[in-house]
């Protein structure tokens, strides 16, 4: 004789399936075949963590500040470096003149007799490495063959002389021009002006 069957036993096998896998499987269906949708977990929020990087994050922020602080130092050194040998190089075609030009200039007074022979014109120091240089135009604007001394002083933001510095051109043709370089060996700050103080031809 076959027992009656309590309502437990006529559950149906989609039912048992749907409490099986809740986790898994967003939707059941009675009957005649219902579809699934697996579910995809949220991305976190970072921005509201707290607490210490793990270690390993932290040693590579601080190689990556390290290497940037190295990159930084070696730039400025390749900057001095260019600036070095910028005025090197024209310096090593000028000392002579210069110290010509200083030796002229020690007697005279006033602005001289060629001020109106000189132009000056600064140049950017991205050209130079760094360094405050101005270049001068002397032109030689009488009928005979002229030297010329030049004295240019740099002023600070108060009008005061702070640096002198001496340039010369010799044996320049009438209607040529030379154009020597001086430099200030001031520090960038505070901006320093370039003002030509005396200019002499003899």
């Amino acid at each position: 004789m076959r027992r009656p069957q309590g309502p437990r036993s006529r559950l149906p096998v989609t039912a048992v399936l749907c409490v099986a896998a809740t986790a898994a499987v967003a939707g059941c269906g009675g009957g005649g075949g219902g579809s699934s949708v697996r579910t995809t977990p949220a991305t976190p929020h970072t921005a509201s963590f707290t607490g210490t990087p793990p270690s390993a994050l932290a040693s590579a922020a601080s190689s990556a500040v390290g290497s940037a602080r190295a990159s930084a130092s070696a730039a400025a050194s390749s900057a001095s470096a260019r600036a070095s040998e910028f005025e090197a190089s024209v310096s090593a075609e000028t000392a002579r003149s210069a110290a010509a030009a200083q030796k002229e200039l020690k007697n005279v007074t006033g602005g001289g007799n060629a001020r109106s022979e000189v132009a000056m014109k600064g140049l950017p120091t991205s050209q130079t490495g760094g360094v405050r240089a101005v270049v001068l135009t002397i032109t030689n604007k009488t009928n005979q063959k002229a030297s010329y001394a030049v004295q240019v002083d740099f002023k600070n933001p108060d009008g005061q002389v702070v640096e002198t510095r001496y340039v010369g051109a010799e044996n320049l043709e009438p209607g040529h021009s030379d154009q020597p370089i001086v430099f200030s060996r001031s520090p960038a700050e505070p901006r320093l002006t370039a003002v030509l103080a005396k200019a002499q031809r003899y």
